[in-house]
């Protein structure tokens, strides 16, 4: 073989331009496509920088073998690059002005034909994911990996700059409550003990900053053990940083520095400012706590225009302090009763008891189920006052704010994606505010942190929680704050408790025992006994940044070997059965065949 040991790739094949005319190439690929013409071969020899034509004369004494190629062989050629015929250009290729003439050919390595055309957009994703090796040969999934790692040297350089160190913290370590599911590692050392794979490095950059490093940063692999969806994985990275001294304004000017940086460079685009809203106005005017401000319909609020309205189930919803909200939506005047009918089955999974609509159909008149209780004239003042527009239709919710509220927003971004009604046109970004502390589980008969346990309450709210006024506790305010983008939360974080008598009274809050607190938090808790600064950080969803980015819905694309939405490899068919003998190794015996 002489190619690879003597002969050393010159070039990669996609980033050969009319500049290299005339000039002497060494490329290593994989063919692409091949095409024989008049005694000549044509093949497209691919990279992970692109394409590149290779004209091959199987008559010369080096290239015989050319006859035997096929798609996926990976081979080895000597050319000189020449200007392709006039009227032969390829302008959908970087490389489209020039062909290489091989002098020298050589087959490193044949191929098996693939179960699908590398590139074709249109193969199962099962079997993409199958034979993922594959599927990372085409130029998509390479520019979204090329992508991936730019990105991930820019905000390394950036918080470098910034005077963060990065800090490495342990994949094993000790099961805390972070709000999912730990995925467990039996230990043979220790029979009947665990480690767990890290939710995030929280406790560990909250040490970090007791330790005195002031700045931390890390790429961080993070595990949950979660129903999966689109836009979420078993495992993850996360961009993680913390900062002592500081509060939230100083962390979330720096993020948008870093955020402005990126677009910058990746989307040649100023994001400008990034507006604020507080959780209660986003869910209020969004039904929603991570809104998509490309979809320009906000919900209204129904109380005041239907006060006193005769209508029984308005009336109690109104009497007992509850809600009614609206939400207008252009062009589905023309839907008919079943298409509503899918609407409220969505509206009645998200917790809604039902969904009022009324629509104007083409000759002005309005329809409602709701008709027999209202006059038109009344049901015409409903819709104008929700915002209606002719030929549009206004999906009204009475409940619970929080039910009220998810149930519309939830319809919301179903219509705006099924009316073609987001604008795609540029990012949104948001920061939401003023998260509630606590939220009360009924099924557990306790209150939860809605962060985690280390976030700070606000200043103003802390009496609640030392008086133990648990009727007050949904009315806490949080120092904690999460940036949306396009409808994702790319980013959450808080102002961390720096006092050890605070994290007792929430810890308190939470329900934990002293035998609890001390088992599972033992060490930390002690660490906040010996000094610890104001200090707070934040988390970015590396993945979903990098799935905005490269305008994709799924951020399995955005991963190198991802798993499906139940949690499994398959290329690797993992999870697998493991051998009895290592299960008797870590003392650890089934309950299933």
């Amino acid at each position: 073989m002489q190619f690879v040991k003597n002969l050393k790739r010159t070039h990669y094949c996609g980033e050969l331009t009319k500049s290299h005319e005339n000039q002497e190439v060494i490329l290593m690929g994989w063919v692409n496509g091949r095409r024989d013409h008049g005694g000549l071969i044509f093949l497209d020899l691919r990279d992970r920088e692109g394409l590149v034509q290779v004209v091959i004369d199987p008559n010369n004494e080096h290239c015989k073998t050319a006859k035997n190629v096929r798609g996926e062989f990976v081979l080895a050629i000597l050319g000189k690059v020449r200007a392709r015929p006039k009227g032969m250009q390829n302008s959908n290729l970087r490389t489209g002005e020039i062909e290489v003439e091989a002098q020298r050919f050589e087959i490193l390595s044949e191929a098996e034909t693939p179960p699908f055309q590398i590139d074709d957009d249109k193969v199962q994703e099962n079997l993409r994911l199958k034979y993922r090796y594959l599927d990372l040969r085409s130029l998509k999934q390479q520019k979204y990996l090329k992508m991936r790692h730019e990105v991930m040297q820019v905000v390394r350089k950036n918080l470098t700059d910034f005077g963060f160190w990065e800090v490495e913290t342990p994949i094993l370590y000790k099961s805390t409550p972070e709000g999912a599911r730990d995925y467990l590692v039996p230990s043979r050392v220790h029979p009947g003990n665990f480690y767990a794979l890290p939710q995030s490095p929280q406790t560990l950059k909250q040490l970090l900053m007791i330790s005195g490093f002031d700045k931390y940063f890390q790429i961080a692999r993070c595990f949950r053990d979660e129903d999966l969806r689109a836009d979420r994985q078993p495992e993850f990275s996360q961009i993680d940083l913390e900062m002592s001294f500081i509060d939230q304004d100083d962390i979330m000017n720096l993020t948008n520095k870093i955020l402005a940086n990126i677009w910058k460079q990746f989307k040649k685009v100023d994001i400008g400012t990034i507006p604020v809203m507080s959780f209660l106005e986003a869910m209020s005017r969004y039904g929603s706590d991570k809104p998509d401000l490309r979809i320009a319909w906000e919900l209204k609020d129904l109380n005041s225009e239907l006060e006193n309205s005769g209508f029984k189930v308005f009336d109690d919803v109104i009497a007992r302090g509850d809600c009614i909200k609206a939400l207008a939506v252009p062009g589905i005047g023309d839907y008919s009763r079943s298409h509503f009918d899918k609407l409220t089955a969505m509206a009645k999974q998200m917790g809604a008891k039902g969904l009022v609509w009324i629509k104007q159909g083409k000759d002005g008149s309005f329809q409602s189920p709701v008709s027999k209780f209202f006059t038109e004239d009344k049901l015409k003042q409903i819709f104008t006052f929700s915002g209606g527009e002719a030929g549009g239709g206004v999906l009204i919710v009475a409940d619970s704010f929080n039910v009220t509220c998810s149930s519309l927003g939830h319809l919301r971004v179903h219509l705006a994606a099924e009316l073609k009604a987001i604008n795609r046109s540029e990012d949104k970004f948001l920061w939401v505010t003023d998260f509630p502390l606590l939220e009360y589980v009924p099924e557990e008969k306790r209150w939860v942190a809605v962060h985690h346990p280390f976030t700070a309450p606000n200043d103003d709210h802390l009496h609640i929680l030392e008086k133990q006024e648990e009727s007050n506790y949904s009315t806490i305010k949080a120092k904690a704050y999460d940036l949306v983008c396009n409808g994702y939360e790319i980013a959450g974080g808080s102002i961390r408790i720096h006092q050890q008598n605070v994290q007792k009274i929430i810890f308190q809050a939470l329900g934990f025992s002293e035998e609890e607190v001390q088992r599972k938090f033992g060490f930390f808790n002690e660490a906040l006994s010996y000094g610890t600064p104001p200090h707070g950080g934040i988390a970015w969803g590396f993945d979903r940044l990098i799935m905005i980015l490269c305008e994709t819905d799924a951020i399995r694309d955005v991963i190198a070997f991802p798993k499906t939405t139940k949690a499994y490899d398959l290329m690797a068919e993992a999870p697998g059965l493991v051998d009895r003998d290592q299960l008797l190794e870590l003392g650890l015996r089934l309950n299933t065949k």
